[in-house]
C-alpha cells in the first residue's frame, strides 16, 4: 500500500517540478500544443490516482455496518375511503305560519312565543263587527225578499201578474240567501287555528294590530321532528346520493350519531354554488334544538382494492421525487431498499400508491429516517392496517 502512495506522490512532485521548469510558449500554436500536452499528463495522473484508490479500497478490511432496527408492515389491498367535514345545523322539519283567511283587527291573542300549542287550538280572534252588521242587513233584506217572493208565487199560481215579476222576486231572494251563506262562512273564520302541533317560534302581530288576508300572525315549529341540513359545494354533486350514511357530531352536546341522507337538493344556489342535503332525525328527547350547530363527516370518495401507505412514511429527495423504503431480503439478510413512488388520492392519514408498490410488499414504517439505501436492518413486522 505504501508503495502505491509513494508512486502517486512522486508523480505529483514531478508534475509540479516540470511546471516550474518548463516555460509557456509565447505564440498561439505553441500555447495550444503546450495545453494539449498538460491535459494528457493530467489525465494520466487522474487515472493513476483512481487506480491506486481502488487498490487501497480493495486491500482495506471491509467495514461491517451495524443493523438498524425498524418496523414494517405487509401491504394488503383494501377499501379506501376519503371523508370531508362540513358545517351543518338542526332545522325543524315542520315550520308553518298561522294566518287569518279574511283578515281584520286582532281582538284577542291566546298564545305567546315559546308556548306549546296543539293542532286545531285557537291562536287568535279577529274583529268581525263589520261583517256582523252586513249579515244583519242582509237578513233584513232577505226577510223582505222572501215575503215578496211568496206573494208573487201565490199570484203567479192564480195567473195574476207577469212571469217576469215572479222570476225577479225569486232571483233576488236566492241572491240574498247566497250572500248570507257566504258571510256566515266567512264569519266562522274569525278564529285563527294552529295548523300543526308544536312551539310558537315567532309572533308577527300582536293584539290590536290589523291582519291582512293570509298575513302570518304567528309561526309554529314542530320540534319533535327535526332534520339536519348542510350546504355542499357543487363539485360534490356526483359523489353524494340519497341513502348515504353520514356521521354527525354535535359539539355542544359532545355526541356523535349516524344518519342517512333523506334529500339531495335539485338546484344549485347561484350565490355560493352549493346544494342542500337533509337528514331526518328525532329530537333526541328535545336535545336537538333548531339552529343547533353540527359537523357532518361525509364520504366523498370510495375505491376498492387500493394499496395504501401512511402519509408519514413518504419522503422526498432533492429532485422532488417521492420515495419510501421497503424491506429487501438477500441470502437471508435484510436491507433497506429505496423505491420511488407516485401517489394518488389521500384521506389525510393514508395515500393510495399508484406506482412503485404492490400488495405483499413489506413497507418500512418506523425508523426510515435513520437509514439509507442498502443499510442492514432488523425488522419488527405487523400486518397492514394494524
Amino acid at each position: 500500500m505504501n508503495k502505491y502512495i509513494a508512486i502517486v506522490l512522486a508523480s505529483v512532485i514531478a508534475l509540479g517540478c516540470a511546471d516550474k521548469s518548463q516555460e509557456i510558449p509565447e505564440d498561439l500554436a505553441g500555447k495550444r500544443a503546450f495545453l494539449s500536452e498538460k491535459k494528457k499528463e493530467l489525465q494520466s495522473l487522474e487515472n493513476t490516482i483512481n487506480k491506486v484508490s481502488n487498490q487501497i479500497t480493495a486491500l482495506e478490511p471491509p467495514k461491517v455496518k451495524k443493523a438498524v432496527q425498524v418496523e414494517s408492515q405487509i401491504l394488503k389491498a383494501r377499501e379506501f375511503k376519503r371523508y370531508i367535514e362540513v358545517q351543518a345545523q338542526i332545522a325543524a322539519d315542520d315550520v308553518v305560519n298561522a294566518s287569518s283567511d279574511i283578515g281584520g283587527r286582532i281582538v284577542s291573542m291566546s298564545v305567546k312565543e315559546g308556548q306549546r300549542v296543539s293542532k286545531g287550538q285557537v291562536i287568535a280572534t279577529t274583529d268581525m263587527a263589520t261583517m256582523e252588521t252586513q249579515i244583519a242587513e242582509i237578513q233584513t233584506s232577505l226577510s223582505l225578499a222572501t215575503t215578496i217572493y211568496e206573494r208573487q208565487a201565490k199570484l203567479w199560481k192564480q195567473n195574476i201578474g207577469s212571469e217576469l215579476q215572479f222570476l225577479e222576486a225569486k232571483t233576488n231572494k236566492e241572491r240574498l240567501e247566497r250572500s248570507l251563506e257566504t258571510l256566515r262562512s266567512q264569519i266562522n273564520k274569525k278564529n285563527v287555528y294552529a295548523p300543526i302541533s308544536g312551539i310558537v317560534d315567532k309572533e308577527f302581530l300582536s293584539q290590536g294590530e290589523t291582519a291582512g288576508p293570509g298575513m302570518p300572525i304567528v309561526q309554529i315549529m314542530n320540534t319533535s321532528k327535526v332534520k339536519i341540513v348542510a350546504d355542499l359545494q357543487e363539485s360534490l354533486l356526483s359523489a353524494i346520493k340519497k341513502g348515504d350514511l353520514v356521521e354527525v357530531y354535535f359539539p355542544a352536546l359532545d355526541k356523535t350519531s349516524s344518519h342517512k341522507i333523506t334529500m339531495v337538493g335539485r338546484t344549485i344556489d347561484p350565490a355560493n354554488r352549493t346544494f342542500r342535503i337533509e337528514m331526518s332525525t328525532s329530537s333526541m328527547s328535545g336535545q336537538l334544538k333548531p339552529n343547533l350547530m353540527a359537523q357532518a363527516k361525509i364520504n366523498d370518495l370510495t375505491q376498492d382494492d387500493a394499496v395504501m401507505i401512511p402519509i408519514g412514511v413518504i419522503q422526498q429527495d432533492v429532485q422532488g421525487n417521492k420515495f419510501i423504503y421497503r424491506v429487501k431480503e438477500s441470502n437471508g439478510k435484510k436491507s433497506a431498499e429505496k423505491v420511488l413512488i407516485e401517489i394518488g388520492e389521500s384521506n389525510g392519514d393514508e395515500a393510495i400508491v399508484l406506482v412503485g408498490l404492490q400488495e405483499g410488499d413489506e413497507l418500512i414504517t418506523e425508523g426510515s429516517t435513520n437509514i439509507v439505501e442498502n443499510d442492514p436492518i432488523t425488522v419488527i413486522t405487523s400486518e397492514d392496517g394494524e
